[in-house]
């Protein structure tokens, strides 16, 4: 382990690095479940896709392991499969063969860009400041989503978002299954929050787990009554289907290449390209600077194996029959539990690997019990902000601007775009951009970035 990770020069141990793959696993398990649902919306079989999905972020991840050395775990990312089912398919009337194409010719293109250094160019040219801001967003984006997943935070007709009623809840009769998860959520965020400030070794993990145990007691109790119409489930593991893996064979090598070389392919794949290419730098931008991984120079060492395995593990999740698999932001978890090598994303991934035997444990886990530990990454995570410059608003308002654009528009990609741009545009209109020696790729990102809000 010391000579394939090098923990001691990491600062880290076996031990520690474990509980950072069980942590970081336990808070994306959810892609599990959420995976096969979204993606069987376009016609694919689920228990295809639960395997595609399991068996392409096991591959993904120990590629990240054994190319890279990061603490960094791979998934089919979300958004991306939504895109994939309810834009593509649905929307755009194409078979779901035809959009794993557009993901599988995607992932070859990252290949050849990860190989020639173009998208490690795009890593390095992105100032400091802004990789620090991007950090920031992302903590405040995966705190939102914790939020939502645990329905703290529901929609609402007079100010678009709102906090959950209790009182309506109760009036309603809806406390018995979602008021009573709201409540177990705010005992695992302060469940969390104790085990962070006390520094208990897998905290966060901890945290997971006892608030799922709270409402396994619940639900024993009569406390929490499952409502599947509703989307609240048992929180007991299934097995009265046994532990059989779904066959792969319905979506498996399952791609039709006959519009290639049509303009609307290419527009269809370009889409899943630069959402990819931007959340996955976004992610190890923002969880590397959390970790101090970042050189003086704010580049990251040995990038290139870090990309390769997302562009590889692209092209694997096709072949599988899954949407784009990317750098998972919950990655963050682990990170925060210390985990520092690859020896995290091993874990991470040989726990993929095992939940193919073991899916109705993982599948009971509920949003509610793993919402607590994206609260307190976000936390964490929003730490780095003491790291940017805020004296200087040449640098200042471009980092805020990318760090309320994710959450607020619900993109990572989105943030770096809004981010890159007003840092250009600011800097060049004070007369700054000399000075600051602003490389030309940014200006090149800036631009790419105002066409695609224009072209798209």
């Amino acid at each position: 382990m010391e000579q394939l990770f090098k923990l001691k020069e990491h600062g880290t141990t076996v031990s520690t690095e474990i509980m950072a793959g069980i942590t970081t696993f336990m808070t994306m398990a959810y892609i599990l479940a959420v995976n096969p649902n979204i993606l069987s919306a376009s016609g694919m079989d689920r228990g295809a896709v639960f395997t595609a999905t399991a068996l392409a972020s096991f591959l993904a991840s120990c590629l990240m392991a054994l190319l890279s050395n990061y603490p960094f775990v791979l998934a089919p990312g979300m958004g991306l499969n939504a895109y994939f089912a309810y834009t593509v398919v649905l929307g755009m009337g194409y078979t779901w063969q035809m959009a794993l194409t557009a993901v599988f010719v995607e992932g070859l293109i990252f290949i050849i860009l990860s190989l020639t250094n173009v998208r490690e160019a795009i890593f390095n040219a992105i100032p400091l400041n802004l990789k620090h801001a991007v950090s920031v967003g992302i903590g405040l984006f995966i705190a939102f989503i914790g939020l939502q997943n645990a329905h703290i935070v529901v929609k609402n007709d007079s100010t678009l978002l709102g906090l959950f009623s209790f009182k309506v809840s109760m009036a309603d009769g809806t406390f018995s299954y979602e008021g009573i998860t709201v409540l177990l959520t705010f005992i695992g965020i302060l469940i969390s929050s104790v085990f962070l400030i006390k520094n208990i070794k897998g905290g966060i993990l901890w945290g997971i787990l006892i608030t799922w145990g709270l409402g396994i007691l619940c639900q024993f109790t009569g406390l929490y009554t499952p409502n599947a119409a509703a989307g609240f489930y048992s929180l007991l593991p299934d097995f009265s289907n046994g532990l059989s893996i779904p066959s792969l064979a319905p979506t498996f090598m399952k791609m039709d290449f006959s519009i290639v070389f049509t303009l609307d392919f290419a527009i269809i794949m370009f889409a899943f390209l630069f959402v990819d290419m931007f959340d996955t730098l976004g992610t190890l931008i923002g969880v590397a600077s959390k970790a101090d991984m970042l050189d003086e120079e704010g580049k990251l060492p040995h990038i290139r194996g870090a990309l390769l395995s997302d562009s590889i593990g692209t092209s694997i999740g096709a072949i599988c029959g899954t949407s784009t698999v990317t750098t998972f932001v919950e990655s963050a978890s682990g990170v925060a539990e210390g985990g520092r090598t690859g020896l995290t994303s091993l874990t991470a991934g040989i726990l993929f690997g095992l939940s193919l035997f073991l899916s109705p444990i993982f599948l009971a886990i509920p949003s509610f019990a793993t919402a607590p530990a994206l609260v307190i990454v976000g936390f964490l995570m929003l730490t780095s902000i003491t790291k940017i410059d805020l004296n200087d608003y040449t640098e200042a308002i471009p980092c805020f601007i990318a760090i309320i654009a994710m959450p607020f528009m619900y993109s990572i990609s989105e943030g770096i775009a809004m981010g890159t741009i007003s840092y250009v545009v600011i800097n060049v209109i004070t007369g700054k951009a000399k000075e600051k020696k602003i490389s030309p790729l940014m200006y090149g990102l800036a631009v790419i970035f105002i066409c695609k809000y224009i072209i798209l």
